[in-house]
C-alpha cells in the first residue's frame, strides 16, 4: 500500500458521458489529483474533454454523501450504518408488496446507470426480484424512439446501427451536436476529430439543427430546420429517392421486405408539401437527397433533437429507412451494428419472436409499455391516483426525475406526499433523493471497477476495456455492486444473505441456459465446471468473465487485465441477416405500428403554430443535472439562459441580460435572456437539467447557480405515442419581457 504522500498513476475509463474515453489518473495517497487522456487507449487514443479532466474534482466533491441516510420518526434524514439502512428497506418494502402486490413498487432508473458496472449488472436482477410492471427510466426522456424503431425494423430493441464515422464519405446529422455532447447512441471518443477527419479525406457533412452549434459550424451545409419537423424532412428525402429512381439497396435487398409499401407511404411527402412546415426550400431538400444517394458511402444519424419530439419514433425509423434505401445499412462506411465482447456468440440466422408494443398499459392514462417501460411522465399520476395498483413505494436508482421529467413540481409533491416509502441509490441529496426514506450512496468513481456493457454495444469500433478500481475503498464506504446486491436481497425476501448470493444465482442461471443452448460455445458442458473456471476476485468480475467467455471473441477477463489499455477487436462488420429477430427473418421496412402512425405525420403537413418554438441545448461541460456541482465545469457557455435571435428579441422588446417570462402547457419561468444569432428566428433555446433551488438538497455549488427547470414548462401531456417519450423539444412557448 503506497504511503499517504506517494504519487502514482492508474487507468480509468471515464464514466461521465457516452464517449467512454480512457483516462490516466494521477493519485496521491487516496486522492485523485489529476486526469489526462490515456495516449495508449486503443479506442480514445488520448482524447479527453473538460468533463474527463474534472474527474478528480468530481471524485472528491465534498457534497457527496459518505454514509447512508435514514429518515427518523421526526421526518429528518440522519446518517446511519449500512446494516440499519438495509434493515429499514427490508422491513418496509416487503410488507407493501405482500399486501398490495408487486406493482405497488415503482422503479426509476436514471441516466448514470449505464455509466457504471453496477448499473449494467444489477437493475435487471432487481426488476426480476420485484416483479413490478411499473418501470420507468431516462429512456422515455431521451432514446426510446430509437429502441422502438429498431425493434420494429429488426426484431430487437437493442439492435441499433451506428454511423461508421472512420470510413464514411458523407454524414447527415439531425438533432445531434456531438462537438458538445461527445455523441449519443453512438459511442465515439473524439467525435470532433472524426468529423474533421471526414472533411480532410474529402467527405462531406450536413447538419440539420435549428441552432448554429459548434457541430453546425464545422459542416459543409447547415440546415436551420424548424424544430420538431425532422420526420417530415426525412419522409421528403425518402420521397425524392423513390421519385427520382435513386434507391439502391445493394446486397441488403434480399433481406428487406416492404419497400413498395414505403414508396406508397411517403408519396404525399413531397419536398414542396413539407417545405412550409420545415421552413426549408424544396430545392434544398432535393439536393440533400441527391447528395445522400450519390455518395460512395453515407450514413444518416439522428439523435435527441429528432427523438424528443412529437414524431420521434417516425423520425428514428426514417433515419434507418434512408440508410436502407441508399444501400448504406450494414455496409462499411454506412451504418453498421456493433458486436460487443459481451454480446452472445453469433448463431445461425433465423426468424425470431419479433418486437411487440403495448403488452400492458399504465393504470391511470393507459399509456402502452415500450421495451418493458412506461413513460416517466406518467409517474406522478401513478402515485397520486387512488385505487388498486397505485404506486406506494419508489426505488430510484441514479435518477433525478424531479428535474429530468415534465412537471417536476407535480412529481415533487407526489414523492413528498403520496408515498409510503422511498429508496434512492444516489451519491447526492438532490431534488429527488431528498424525498427518500433511505439514501444509499455509492462511493466515488475511482473506487469502482469499470466496464461499458451498454456503450460497447453502440461503439463505432469493436473493442473491449476493463479498468479495476483505481483507489481502495475508504472506511465506511460500500462497493457500489454490493449496495445493489444487498438492495436486491432486501426487497426479495432474502435479507441477511451474503451479497455474493446474487452473483452466484445469476452465474448459475446463465450457465445452465448456455449449456442447454445448441448454438452456444459451451453447449453440453458441465455448468459447475464452467463456474469453477471463472476468473475474477469479486462476483461482478466473475460475471464479466462469464459474459466474455460466452461472447463472440474468445477473450477472458485475464486477457483484459493483461491489456490495461484495451483490446482492439477491429472495425464494424456487416451482421445481417444474423442480427435479425423479426418473425419474418427479414428487415420489416413498414411495420404495422409505424404505418398506423403515419396519418398523424400527414396531418402535420398543414399545421403551423406561429408562436416561438423551444429547443434544449447541450453543454460540453455538463451532462444533465448531476454535474452542476463542480466549480471547474461552471461558467462560460455552461449557463442557464434563454437564447433568442436578435430579430425576435427586438420584436418582443427583450434586452440582452434582462429577464424574460416564458410560458407553455405546464407553467411559466423567469430566465435571463441571451441574444444570439446562433439560434434561428422563431426559436428559443433553454438547457436541460437546471433548477437547483429546492430546499433540503445538499449540492452547494449547484444551489449557488440554480437556473430554472425547463421541463416545468411541460405538463406531461405531450408524448410520442409509439414510444411514450416526452416531447422536450419543438413545443410552442410564449415569451415576454418581465415587467
Amino acid at each position: 500500500m503506497p504511503g499517504t504522500d506517494a504519487t502514482r498513476t492508474a487507468l480509468r475509463i471515464c464514466p461521465l458521458c457516452e464517449a467512454t474515453c480512457g483516462l490516466s489518473l494521477t493519485i496521491r495517497g487516496s486522492r485523485v489529483t489529476g486526469a489526462r487522456g490515456d495516449q495508449d487507449d486503443v479506442f480514445s487514443q488520448g482524447f479527453i474533454c473538460p468533463k474527463g479532466a474534472s474527474f478528480g474534482e468530481l471524485d472528491a466533491d465534498p457534497d457527496r454523501l459518505r454514509a447512508p441516510l435514514v429518515r427518523d420518526e421526526n421526518g429528518e434524514l440522519r446518517e446511519a450504518g449500512w446494516d440499519e439502512a438495509f434493515d429499514t428497506i427490508a422491513a418496509r418494502i416487503r410488507p407493501l408488496i405482500e399486501e398490495h402486490g408487486p406493482n405497488a413498487v415503482g422503479v426509476v432508473l436514471g441516466n448514470p446507470n449505464v455509466h457504471t458496472m453496477a448499473g449494467g449488472l444489477y437493475p435487471p436482477v432487481l426488476l426480476s426480484a420485484l416483479g413490478t410492471r411499473n418501470i420507468f427510466s431516462a429512456s422515455t426522456l431521451d432514446q426510446m424512439p430509437k429502441h422502438v424503431s429498431s425493434g420494429l425494423l429488426y426484431g430487437s430493441a437493442i439492435a441499433i446501427p451506428v454511423p461508421d464515422l472512420d470510413r464514411t464519405d458523407h454524414l447527415l446529422l439531425l438533432g445531434a451536436n456531438p462537438l458538445e455532447s461527445n455523441g449519443s447512441l453512438c459511442t465515439a471518443p473524439d467525435f470532433p476529430g472524426k468529423l474533421k477527419a471526414l472533411r480532410r479525406r474529402g467527405g462531406s457533412l450536413t447538419v440539420v439543427d435549428p441552432r448554429r452549434t459548434r457541430t453546425a459550424r464545422l459542416a459543409d451545409r447547415h440546415v436551420a430546420i424548424r424544430p420538431g419537423t425532422d420526420a417530415l424532412l426525412l419522409a421528403a428525402l425518402a420521397h425524392v429517392l423513390f421519385d427520382e429512381g435513386l434507391t439502391d439497396l445493394g446486397d441488403l435487398a434480399p433481406h428487406v421486405e416492404g419497400v413498395a409499401e414505403v414508396r406508397e407511404a411517403v408519396r404525399d411527402f413531397t419536398p414542396e408539401a413539407v417545405a412550409a412546415a420545415c421552413d426549408m426550400d424544396a430545392g434544398d431538400i432535393r439536393t440533400i437527397a441527391r447528395e445522400l444517394a450519390a455518395a460512395p458511402t453515407a450514413a444518416v444519424y439522428g439523435r435527441i433533437g429528432s427523438c424528443t419530439v412529437e414524431h420521434g419514433t417516425l423520425a428514428s425509423w426514417l433515419v434507418d429507412v434512408l440508410n436502407i434505401l441508399t444501400g448504406n445499412l450494414d455496409t462499411p462506411g454506412g451504418a453498421l451494428f456493433p458486436l460487443a465482447a459481451t454480446d452472445r456468440a453469433p448463431r445461425p440466422a433465423a426468424p425470431g419472436k419479433g418486437f411487440a408494443l403495448g403488452r400492458w398499459a399504465s393504470r391511470v392514462s393507459g399509456h402502452p409499455e415500450a421495451k418493458g417501460e412506461l413513460p416517466v411522465a406518467a409517474l406522478a399520476e401513478e402515485i397520486e391516483t387512488p385505487g388498486d395498483g397505485r404506486i406506494r413505494a419508489v426505488i430510484a436508482v441514479a435518477a433525478n426525475p424531479v428535474l429530468s421529467a415534465p412537471d417536476g413540481d407535480r412529481l415533487d409533491r407526489a414523492l413528498g406526499e403520496g408515498l409510503d416509502f422511498m429508496v434512492s441509490v444516489d451519491p447526492y441529496l438532490n431534488e429527488t433523493s431528498r424525498h427518500a426514506d433511505v439514501v444509499l450512496p455509492p462511493p466515488p468513481p475511482s473506487r469502482s471497477g469499470h466496464f461499458d456493457f451498454a456503450f460497447n454495444a453502440l461503439a463505432v469500433r469493436n473493442q473491449a476495456r476493463y479498468t479495476p478500481a483505481a483507489v481502495p475503498l475508504d472506511a465506511g464506504l460500500m462497493d457500489e455492486c454490493e449496495i445493489h446486491a444487498r438492495l436486491i436481497l432486501a426487497v426479495s425476501g432474502m435479507h441477511g444473505a451474503d451479497p455474493s448470493a446474487v452473483d452466484d444465482m445469476v452465474i448459475e442461471g446463465a450457465l445452465a441456459k448456455a449449456v442447454a443452448d445448441p448454438h452456444s460455445p459451451v453447449h453440453g458442458s458441465d455448468p459447475k465446471e464452467l463456474a469453477a473456471e471463472l476468473g475474477g476476485r469479486t462476483g461482478p468480475e466473475r460475471r464479466l468473465d462469464m459474459m466474455l467467455r460466452l461472447g463472440p471473441y474468445d477473450i477472458t477477463l485475464d486477457d483484459l487485465l493483461a491489456h490495461p489499455h484495451g483490446i482492439d477487436l477491429g472495425p464494424l462488420r456487416p451482421r445481417i441477416p444474423q442480427i435479425l429477430k423479426t418473425r419474418s427473418g427479414r428487415v420489416e421496412l413498414l411495420p404495422g405500428p409505424i404505418a398506423d402512425d403515419l396519418p398523424r405525420l400527414r396531418s402535420a403537413l398543414g399545421e403551423r403554430d406561429d408562436r416561438l418554438v423551444l429547443v434544449g441545448r447541450r453543454h460540453l461541460r455538463s451532462n444533465n443535472s448531476w454535474m452542476h456541482n463542480l466549480p471547474t465545469l461552471g461558467g462560460g457557455s455552461n449557463r442557464c439562459t434563454l437564447q433568442i435571435h436578435p430579430a425576435d428579441a427586438a420584436r418582443l422588446g427583450l434586452d440582452d441580460g434582462a429577464t424574460a417570462r416564458i410560458a407553455a402547457d405546464g407553467g411559466e419561468l423567469e430566465v435571463p435572456v441571451e441574444i444570439t444569432d446562433a439560434v434561428r428566428t422563431g426559436v428559443v433555446s433553454l438547457p436541460h437539467g437546471w433548477g437547483h433551488d429546492r430546499p433540503g438538497t445538499r449540492m452547494s455549488v449547484a444551489a449557488a447557480r440554480p437556473g430554472v427547470n425547463v421541463n416545468q414548462l411541460l405538463d406531461g401531456s405531450r408524448l410520442d405515442p409509439l414510444s411514450g417519450t416526452a416531447v422536450l423539444n419543438g413545443f410552442p412557448v410564449d415569451v415576454s419581457p418581465l415587467r
